[in-house]
């Protein structure tokens, strides 16, 4: 397909669940797909992935706290790719192993580590919205966590954190209606298949027991999320197991 017709999303937490499902869902719209996760330890099997169902696909390595590296990363993919299209913000958890220190003991310091996931969202989106209104079209989603919308406290920091992303959503979609832009926001409960998480979780039955129930297909995920973008009729859509 000609550069100038191929679209093109940018996946941001490109990891085995939700975000390789993303990515296969927009690649098969016709969309180019540009992987960013911190390590390129899986990206070639990420790519092949893309490549053999007629996708055409690339990977780029960042951290997206590392402002320098994101702003690097998004650089290469426009010159890679061209334009971006749609952002999708979904990056994974840095340790599996660190519990949260609970809402009635948390300290600014907890708050200002959980919120370190927010900032880089506010930077990704300044970087490509601009081209987006600019062309009339174009696309914002974002992925959270349950405690965005109830309250769980045992998750600390990352409640707020959770809520600030979903907030910052809502108020772009608001802010850009009109425009032919779209932000919306995936209010994700439960452990998604396949993901790291979900793996993490699963090896340890004696730590967190019997995770059946509590799971969530990408594959779902991700053609809701195609859904929130082309059809534009919410702003956010809650997607829970425990419901």
């Amino acid at each position: 397909m000609p550069a100038a017709a191929r679209k093109t999303v940018v996946v941001i937490g490109a990891g085995p669940g939700l975000g390789m499902s993303v990515a296969h869902r927009f690649g098969r719209e016709g969309y180019a797909v540009a992987l960013v996760s911190r390590s390129d330890a899986r990206h070639a099997g990420y790519v092949a992935s893309l490549a053999g169902a007629g996708v055409e696909a690339a990977a780029f390595v960042a951290d997206v706290r590392d402002r320098d590296r994101a702003a690097a990363a998004l650089d290469a993919i426009g010159e890679r790719f061209g334009a971006i299209d749609v952002l999708y913000y979904g990056p994974g958890a840095g340790d599996l192993d660190a519990a949260p220190a609970s809402i009635t003991s948390i300290t600014p310091a907890d708050v200002q580590e959980a919120m370190e996931l927010v900032y880089p969202a506010v930077d990704l989106v300044g970087r490509v919205l601009p081209g987006m209104v600019a062309r009339g079209e174009g696309g914002l989603l974002f992925a959270g966590g349950l405690s965005a919308v109830m309250p769980m406290p045992a998750l600390g920091g990352l409640a707020i954190s959770s809520a600030a992303l979903r907030n910052y959503s809502l108020t772009l979609n608001a802010a850009l209606a009109g425009k032919g832009v779209y932000a919306g926001s995936l209010i994700i409960g439960g452990l998604i298949e396949r993901g790291d998480i979900h793996t993490h979780v699963a090896s340890q039955p004696e730590r967190f027991g019997d995770v059946g129930g509590r799971t969530l297909d990408p594959e779902v995920i991700a053609g809701t999320a195609w859904d929130l973008y082309t059809k534009r009729d919410r702003p956010e859509v809650t997607i829970s197991a425990f419901s």
